[in-house]
């Protein structure tokens, strides 16, 4: 096991770590919500939860690559936080995904615009995908973000933007774009039931 990993564990899911602001964290993620129920904007708040959701996938995933590989997680989370969730999943770093497609949903233009002469939706994947993997660097050389494979660094930053965000991005604007809203729910409601499922299941077998 390396430190990384070793650092990360010492404070998953211990309650006495918390700390008071996570309760005004949690009422601003609520109110980004509340605010979009409120305005029936239900393409943002959709496509937020979709962002939301695929995250989860992806944290559960990379908790069980540590658990089979007993060696590191693909990225880990260290250092002072409010509450360790998983391996690479903090409570600041939930709340941070459970925004973060609100605001890319929110600077969405219309479907038929074009960017540098190409559909506007393939380009701004691109783009959050690669600004994200951008913060991602920065959150690593400031030791909060921690990467112990020789494939998932910033010199091979690949696999960190194909895996680690472009999904995310593409499930949010492509639920954003759905026509019905009932087709929103289902399938946001299929995302988040996977994450529920594999929750329940991998926790009980004390995989996560």
């Amino acid at each position: 096991m390396t430190d990384n990993a070793r650092a990360a564990l010492e404070h998953l899911r211990d309650a006495s770590q918390f700390q008071w602001y996570v309760i005004p964290l949690l009422l601003l993620v609520l109110y980004v919500y509340a605010v979009e129920a409120e305005r029936r904007n239900w393409n943002v708040l959709f496509a937020g939860l979709a962002l939301w959701g695929m995250d989860w996938f992806n944290e559960i995933g990379n908790a069980l690559v540590f658990h089979f590989s007993g060696r590191a997680p693909v990225w880990g989370a260290r250092g002072h936080t409010a509450y360790q969730i998983l391996i690479g999943l903090n409570i600041e770093i939930c709340f941070m995904f459970a925004v973060m497609g609100v605001v890319a949903a929110k600077f969405l233009p219309p479907r038929g615009t074009r960017l540098l002469g190409l559909p506007n939706r393939p380009v701004l994947v691109a783009v959050n995908s690669a600004a994200a993997v951008g913060v991602e660097v920065l959150l690593h050389r400031a030791g909060v973000l921690t990467w112990d494979w020789s494939w998932w660094r910033a010199g091979v930053p690949y696999l960190i933007f194909l895996i680690g965000y472009a999904p995310f991005f593409v499930a949010c604007f492509a639920v954003h774009d759905m026509p019905r809203v009932r087709t929103k729910v289902i399938t946001v409601g299929a995302i988040f039931g996977v994450d529920a499922l594999a929750l329940v299941l991998f926790g009980a077998l004390g995989w996560l």
